[in-house]
């Protein structure tokens, strides 16, 4: 039987009540294959999940991550799509932060052709996140004006580069000036940075264009502002609420209380009058929806996108530095774990 190692959470809580163990990994059951993770993406809903703040997290203890890659070492009765020694990349419903799991089949796909262990790591949660509420929620059309909040984080870069594709004319917004180039360098159109005069700021960008699709992730005022913008039949899709994020070690729950009842609040009968659509997604879902889970995989794919923009790179051991440092939204691009 195999010996793992893997960061747990026994009581969530705070962030510093991850705990390295040692444990046995038994043989992976029919239609499982056990895997040696080569690497792990981080994502928000990992610190949430941490803090106690995510309601899909597992009761009890339980080993945080959402996406990792790594190399088949061995398959359960049935898998004859892979075999050991083929390298994947592949979502869990929580699980990755570890050397070793056992995931159904289903869940995994080959590495991209020129990909590495850390950029198919990178890719999987915020890719799927990027283009559902590009395509199938915002019904993203040829040159169509998009504004992308969190602009330089994972989803951010990914959504510009899908909506390119589209041929879009994209506005990003960061919380940061220093972030401005990274924006420019991979093609969106505009930058802005989060202040009070955002609505100012984003009026000027939009310069008369129509503003069909949002991308949120913020939450707050952002949020109320984005939709205010919005052209008639515009749609905002918000898919995370990141001024929740504690900055601390462990929840302020005064702070926490005092932002959920200043969350902004839509009128569904004003939205009917403005004719604008909000709409709103958790990608947590989809792991109980397998064929669907390939089905969008593969059209991401098919897009043939550049390997994601990895700004961090953190070894196994250095796991909860890598967290505090994402926390602390400081990070562009994606932070990864190399085990």
């Amino acid at each position: 039987m195999l010996t793992r190692q893997s960061y747990t959470v026994f009581k969530p809580g705070a962030l510093d009540r991850l705990r390295l163990v040692q444990e046995a990994l038994p043989a992976p059951l029919a239609g499982q294959v056990q895997l040696a993770v080569k690497a792990i993406g981080l994502n928000y809903a990992d610190i949430f999940a941490i803090m106690g703040l995510y309601s899909a997290t597992p009761k009890g203890a339980f080993v945080p991550g959402l996406e990792f890659a790594g190399e088949v070492v061995a398959v359960g009765e049935g898998v004859t799509r892979l075999k050991a020694g083929d390298a994947v990349m592949g979502v869990s419903r929580f699980g990755a932060y570890t050397t070793h799991l056992n995931l159904d089949q289903d869940y995994l796909l080959p590495l991209p052709g020129g990909y590495s262990f850390a950029e198919a790591a990178a890719l999987p949660v915020q890719a799927l996140t990027a283009y559902y509420a590009l395509r199938p929620l915002g019904n993203l059309q040829q040159g169509q004006t998009v504004l992308i909040h969190s602009a330089a984080g994972g989803v951010g870069l990914l959504a510009n580069r899908m909506a390119k594709k589209w041929k879009a004319y994209t506005i990003g917004v960061v919380g940061n000036a220093k972030k401005l180039p990274l924006l420019e360098e991979e093609g969106y159109d505009q930058g802005l940075v989060r202040s009070k005069n955002f609505p100012n700021d984003l009026r000027k960008a939009l310069a008369g264009r129509p503003l069909q699709l949002v991308l949120e992730a913020t939450g707050g005022k952002y949020l109320q502002w984005s939709y205010e913008a919005l052209a008639p039949m515009g749609r905002l899709v918000a898919y995370g609420s990141a001024r929740f994020t504690p900055s601390g070690k462990a929840p302020n729950w005064p702070r926490l209380a005092w932002q959920y009842l200043s969350r902004p609040k839509l009128d569904p009968m004003q939205m009917i009058t403005d004719n604008k659509s909000v709409m709103g997604f958790n990608l947590i879902w989809l792991y109980e929806q397998k064929a669907l889970f390939q089905q969008l995989m593969q059209e991401i794919l098919a897009l043939e996108l550049p390997p994601p923009h990895i700004g961090h790179r953190f070894s196994f051991a250095k796991l909860p530095q890598a967290l505090a440092l994402f926390q602390s939204g400081r990070t562009v691009g994606k932070v990864v774990i190399e085990v």
